[in-house]
């Protein structure tokens, strides 16, 4: 008589946290992007990601938590481009910076950036403001202690109310290349200088 076949239990995958909540958070990324965050549920996540839907809620309460904690990581590499190109721009060459800057801004809020991720759809109003909000508090807080601060050392700025001229100047350019991606790129560049008082051809920043 043949033996009978020895039913051995399915082996469970056992991944460190922090490389389990990053698998978490990449697929919530993913679907995010493709389906939208409403129409984006826990489960959805936890398929996509290989794992129990309970697992999910090991790692974040509610979705709401997993949704910031997505919305943080894009904030967080949209200041890192910023961060990146104050780094490499040519000081003294205002019109490459300025044109640099807005290729930056292009990027991360329009189509496929360079991590071939997309920004997520996010449907409720109340939920673009914030992050928008956030996102724009952010990318100031380092201009300013970037950009801004190396441009005052050499030159007198000539604009008054700095933090809330640039926080007005970027929530615009977000609020342009979101809503109309054709704009040119020349009168994005034209908006800041006229926005922050840079003369056409000024090479002394």
């Amino acid at each position: 008589m043949p033996s009978a076949e020895v039913l051995r239990p399915a082996v469970r995958s056992v991944k460190a946290p922090d490389v389990r909540k990053d698998e978490i958070v990449a697929a919530a990324r993913a679907l995010f992007a493709e389906r939208g965050i409403a129409k984006t549920s826990i489960s959805d996540v936890a398929e996509r990601a290989g794992i129990t839907r309970g697992l999910v809620y090991h790692y974040f309460v509610d979705k709401d938590t997993l949704v910031d904690v997505v919305l943080e990581e894009y904030i967080a590499e949209f200041v890192e481009s910023i961060r990146r190109w104050d780094a490499e721009r040519e000081v003294g060459n205002i019109d490459k910076a300025l044109t640099d800057c807005i290729e930056v801004f292009r990027r991360h809020l329009q189509g496929r950036d360079s991590l071939g991720t997309d920004l997520p759809r996010i449907e409720n109003a109340g939920l673009y403001n914030r992050f928008v909000d956030r996102a724009v508090r952010a990318i100031v807080d380092c201009l300013s202690t970037s950009t801004v601060e190396a441009y005052a050392r050499r030159h007198r700025i000539e604009i008054v109310h700095v933090y809330e001229t640039f926080y007005v100047l970027v929530h615009g350019l977000i609020g342009l290349a979101r809503s109309r991606p054709d704009i040119d790129d020349a009168v994005l560049v034209a908006i800041v200088r006229q926005t922050l008082r840079l003369a056409p051809g000024d090479r002394s920043g």
